[in-house]
């Protein structure tokens, strides 16, 4: 049986074979799910990288929730920048190589998202319906990539430990071969990442939410009591779109083990 990959170590690699070739920085789009899960890898990457931030993340089910993460996106991006046109990194693991971060949003389409996710209402988090939107926010992610001419495409998402950083990798090299755009490899919850990323999120005060921006997710948390939900429990959600429209939808939820946690992307 093979070895598992380490993908944090595939990075380094990556990252000190760019340094030696003396070619200059590399163009990455990090996709980002949030801004607190985003911390710590723009923190690490803008050290290495023209960095820009792709905020795509259809799965965030109500418009309101969206604009919040999304404004919070923008408001730490703009503090880093801060930083660095002033050269002041107080309080941060960074030097004079941290370059400035760029911001690009991509469209809020929460009815690609339930497309996808039709038939697999009952999945419990982090089967196949996270997959697919998995590969929904990457496959967005490496078509941007391809037309904006960037160097790299990766994502915040491995930073979470209930992600699945193995199969994030797997979806994201698949791509990068059928875009013609490099994947940057990684496990960025790794070499104390997530824990970084606690503290930065403490640090700037950030939002930081308790389910992933999902139906699914939402309706488990706004009832902590109903948390080992049997498969079949039935909710009437109305959603709001961007556009103010609404549509509804009758969901079946299944969850696993009860976990606490701080935020997910």
């Amino acid at each position: 049986m093979a070895n598992p990959r380490n993908y944090a170590k595939e990075l380094d690699k990556v990252i000190e074979r760019l340094g030696e070739s003396g070619e200059g920085r590399r163009k990455v789009l990090l996709h980002s799910c949030c801004a607190p899960c985003s911390s710590y890898v723009m923190e690490y990457l803008r050290e290495y990288f023209d960095l820009t931030v792709f905020y795509y993340n259809p799965n965030i089910t109500e418009a309101e929730e969206y604009r919040k993460r999304a404004e919070e996106q923008k408001r730490l991006i703009a503090e880093y920048n801060r930083q660095t046109d002033k050269g002041d990194f107080a309080g941060m693991h960074s030097s004079r190589s941290a370059g400035r971060i760029h911001i690009l949003e991509g469209e809020y389409e929460p009815e690609r998202f339930y497309g996808l996710a039709k038939g697999l209402e009952t999945c419990p988090e982090g089967g196949e319906r996270c997959f697919r939107c998995y590969r929904l926010r990457l496959e967005k992610t490496a078509e941007a990539a391809a037309e904006l001419d960037f160097d790299y495409f990766t994502t915040t998402l491995t930073i979470s430990p209930l992600k699945n950083a193995q199969k994030l990798n797997e979806i994201g090299e698949e791509l990068a071969g059928k875009y013609g755009v490099e994947f940057l490899p990684s496990d960025f919850k790794k070499k104390d990442g997530y824990k970084r990323s606690v503290e930065l999120s403490g640090q700037f005060g950030l939002y930081r939410q308790n389910y992933c921006g999902c139906v699914y997710s939402m309706a488990v948390s706004r009832h902590p009591a109903r948390r080992h939900l049997v498969c079949g429990k039935q909710y009437k959600l109305v959603l709001h779109c961007e556009n103010n429209s609404e549509f509804s939808t009758s969901t079946s939820l299944h969850t696993g083990t009860q976990r606490k946690i701080a935020g997910k992307g």
